[in-house]
């Protein structure tokens, strides 16, 4: 079974809903979709992006969420009844183990995973069941994380070294923290065509009115791995403190600067 590095806490989740709103218009305007299409969302979340998507198809399309999290699945479910809408619908699924109804293979027009990968021990598993999902023409979309190329400026004092640690405790739990530059490698793999890729831009800098979010944001990921960090000796409890606190008079100056893309491709279903 993989593991969610960062877990599943009230703080988590807090985090998460607070990144949505930073980022789903620029995924959003990535996907092009159409009025009527049918979406699956694998690891769905908190539903966020997946009523976003729902939305933009219209009452003639569907969005079906498949979230592993309990705790994630249950707010999803709660926002969903809160609206009252038709045409979307969440449940409990192993993205590594997909498992649709008999009727559902091949009847997608799009099928969608969002820093997904990163996450499972086997991604090509993931991939493979987003292809199967999808029918003749359908498009899968990845988007997902390369966490070598995330850079604050001017660098606090302790970054490169806590970076590093959060990086390391990827491979603890048999993830990837690289995934986002293997996109394209694993869509062809899984027999997908007409493959293209791009980025998202997941960066800010100080004047901006979301500056202070981006940088809880990374204040955010960094304590939710707190545990496992020191756990597996990966870092003394004295320098991730240390770190954190520049990091924190980092994100006040007047010249702070956070540069991190979101990698993304997409392929088609021949």
């Amino acid at each position: 079974m993989s593991n969610y590095i960062h877990g599943s806490a009230p703080e988590e989740q807090a985090r998460l809903a607070k990144l949505n709103e930073l980022i789903n218009m620029r995924c959003m305007n990535l996907l092009s979709l159409r009025q009527g299409d049918a979406i699956l969302d694998v690891g769905s979340g908190l539903g966020q992006f997946t009523r976003a998507m729902a939305s933009s198809v219209g009452a003639k399309g569907r969005c079906l969420g498949i979230e592993r999290d309990k705790n994630q699945l249950k707010t999803a479910l709660q926002k969903m009844e809160a609206l009252s809408v038709n045409n979307l619908e969440f449940r409990q699924g192993n993205a590594e183990n997909l498992e649709l109804n008999a009727g559902e293979w091949g009847s997608f027009d799009l099928a969608h995973a969002r820093f997904v990968l990163e996450h499972v021990k086997q991604p090509e598993s993931v991939v493979e069941g987003m292809a199967k999902a999808v029918k003749k023409g359908g498009r899968v979309v990845l988007a997902d994380d390369d966490h070598e190329i995330f850079k604050l400026f001017p660098e606090p004092a302790g970054f490169s070294i806590i970076w590093q640690a959060y990086i390391r405790s990827y491979d603890r739990l048999g993830n990837d923290p690289y995934v986002g530059r293997r996109l394209v490698s694993l869509l062809h793999q899984s027999g997908l065509q007409a493959i293209k890729n791009d980025a998202v831009f997941f960066g800010d800098c100080a004047g901006s009115p979301t500056f202070s979010a981006y940088a809880r944001n990374v204040i955010g990921i960094l304590d939710g791995a707190k545990e496992l960090m020191l756990k597996e000796n990966l870092i003394a409890k004295t320098s991730f403190e240390e770190a954190i606190r520049h990091i924190e008079a980092w994100s006040l100056r007047p010249d702070a600067a956070l540069w991190y893309t979101i990698n993304w491709a997409e392929g088609v279903k021949a």
